[in-house]
């Protein structure tokens, strides 16, 4: 009898040992994986394929086509240097867009130094406007895009690093320019807009033309190119 007693004690207190021991062993399994993804995004931003940062010099850089027809809305938002600015201020002009979050380390200021390249092209071009749009405006702050520009020479009377309202930038951003990748659930670039990493070529009428690989060394002579087809055609 003490046997089949002492037997039927010492149950339930293994038991609790399995349950505590699967606990523990779970809890590591998620914690490994939870650090394996911060790992994995981590990665991604700072170690993109090493072809589209560091582009092959014999890359032709292409017109890339809207997925479909872009105009620019209307929008009131802030420069750099506090200056509010709205659509009235570029109407007439062709835009060189981009987009960018300025705590990214590798592949947004790859395509300002792009960027950079193209406004030195395009000095003394009066009809031509360089606008860098910012996905986090409440950290990309005026004094932070202007520390930004700084580092890139930007003319900012030329080139325009714009802030302000997160809902009018997203509507500008999404309904002139790009989709949202919805399917990208850990996209590192707030707002999960796809393809932020191109530079964005809009006529004078405020029609998207197209946009390019930031990336590709041979971005800047191609939109020149562009450029120049649309000042050809009056566009």
């Amino acid at each position: 009898m003490s046997g089949k007693t002492d037997n039927a004690s010492t149950r339930p207190r293994n038991d609790e040992r399995l349950i505590a021991i699967v606990a523990i062993v779970g809890s590591l399994v998620l914690g490994a994986g939870f650090c394996l993804l911060l790992f994995a995004l981590n990665h991604h931003e700072n170690n993109p394929p090493p072809q589209s940062v560091n582009a092959l010099e014999n890359t032709p850089s292409r017109l890339i086509p809207p997925d479909h027809s872009r105009q620019l809305v209307n929008f009131t938002l802030t420069n750099c240097d506090e200056r509010v600015v709205t659509r009235s201020d570029v109407a007439g002009k062709i835009l060189v867009v981009d987009f960018l979050l300025t705590s990214c380390s590798i592949t947004c200021p790859a395509v300002s130094s792009e960027m950079a390249q193209i406004q030195q092209l395009t000095t003394n071009r009066a009809d031509i406007k360089l606008v860098s749009l910012t996905v986090d405006p409440d950290d990309d702050t005026p004094e932070v895009l202007a520390q930004y520009g700084q580092r890139f020479g930007a003319d900012t009377n030329r080139w325009l690093f714009l802030g302000g309202d997160r809902s009018q930038l997203y509507h500008l951003i999404g309904t002139s320019f790009l989709a949202q990748d919805t399917d990208n659930a850990f996209s590192y670039m707030p707002g999960n807009f796809a393809h932020t990493d191109r530079i964005a070529i809009m006529d004078s009428r405020g029609q998207l033309r197209g946009s390019f690989d930031g990336l590709n060394q041979n971005t800047p002579a191609a939109v020149i190119g562009e450029i120049t087809n649309l000042t050809n055609q009056n566009l």
